[in-house]
């Protein structure tokens, strides 16, 4: 069974001098203890590695991982700044150069699609261009410049991306009102914030009825999905006892986690263990958050392997080739 990354990520120089230059107020690039970093508001978020930038080196490491396929994707602040030309412009130079690149490795290279997702006549035909470039799947981050995912200005792009039954790939950002949260102290936005911003952005999917409304798209949530796993019963135990909760929905919470896909970046076993047995062994991908300075292919990948062999061959690849039709 090959090995397939769902969840890894590739920038360019280009995106980066387009922060450096129109990312203002909220986010700029500064040097952090000898390194380039992302900031927003003044304060790091992500440190920019040489593998975002080195494909030769990612096929390097993903031979040296055994690592067979990477859907690469961007990541956060994705293209969500610089005014609706910018954008999209943006977005286009990112798809252009990952369809070039999956030209350049066409055995071990797909792609996301990034959008303008917050213009949606602009992610509408971003969209279809990606799609007829190769595009295998879709990027979106768990709020979009602080809008939520259900919010009905982002429904066109849900309605084309429903349409196509398309996976797409719910990356956490910064997740809104970090400043008021103090979570730059410490880093906690890569440690608390990202997996909170991810678990806020499915739960509300839940609770509104959007997976009901979109029954062909494939949501994976990143990270293992954040607190989900763990929260399965919380949530539950709301939908049951919170008039609000069902204002919405009709069955519990815990039955939509069926219908989602979870990434395997998880980092023991016992929560890599969690997750297949609240997801099932069918709605579980690999991924490696390679090239980040916390991306950890390899570990990743063996603790996939440790599991029982019918479900380590679902999770190593056999699930990604089903849902992307690899």
């Amino acid at each position: 069974m090959p090995v397939i990354d769902v969840h890894t990520h590739m920038l360019n120089d280009a995106w980066v001098a387009a922060l450096r230059e129109r990312g203002g107020p909220a986010y700029s690039v500064r040097e952090l203890a000898g390194q380039q970093a992302v900031h927003m508001h003044g304060a790091p978020f992500m440190t920019l590695q040489p593998g975002m930038f080195d494909y030769a080196l990612r096929i390097e490491n993903m031979d040296r991982a055994g690592v067979d396929i990477a859907i690469i994707s961007l990541t956060c602040p994705n293209v969500f700044w610089g005014g609706e030309d910018s954008s999209t412009r943006l977005a286009q130079l990112m798809n252009d150069d990952m369809a070039q690149r999956q030209q350049q490795w066409p055995d071990r290279i797909r792609w996301f699609a990034t959008l303008p997702w917050q213009y949606p006549q602009r992610a509408l035909a971003e969209l279809e261009r990606a799609c007829a470039a190769g595009a295998v799947g879709v990027f979106v981050t768990a709020n979009v410049s602080g809008t939520s995912l259900t919010d009905p200005s982002l429904a066109p792009g849900w309605d084309a991306i429903d349409d196509r039954g398309l996976p797409v790939l719910v990356h956490p950002s910064a997740p809104p009102g970090v400043r008021e949260m103090d979570v730059f102290s410490y880093n906690l936005v890569a440690s608390v914030g990202f997996t909170f911003d991810t678990t806020l952005a499915v739960s509300r999917m839940i609770f509104d009825g959007f997976f009901d409304r979109y029954r062909r798209l494939k949501i994976i949530a990143a990270h293992g999905g954040g607190y989900l796993p763990y929260l399965a019963g919380r949530l539950d135990i709301c939908f049951r006892n919170m008039a609000p909760c069902r204002e919405r929905i009709d069955r519990p919470p815990s039955s939509y986690l069926r219908q989602i896909y979870f990434d395997a970046v998880l980092f023991t076993q016992e929560a890599l263990e969690l997750c297949v047995g609240v997801a099932g062994p069918d709605q579980v991908l690999y991924g490696s958050d390679y090239p980040h300075n916390i991306g950890d292919m390899a570990g990743c990948l063996a603790r996939v392997d440790a599991l029982p062999a019918d479900t380590r061959d679902k999770v190593r690849g056999g699930n990604a080739r089903r849902i992307f039709g690899l």
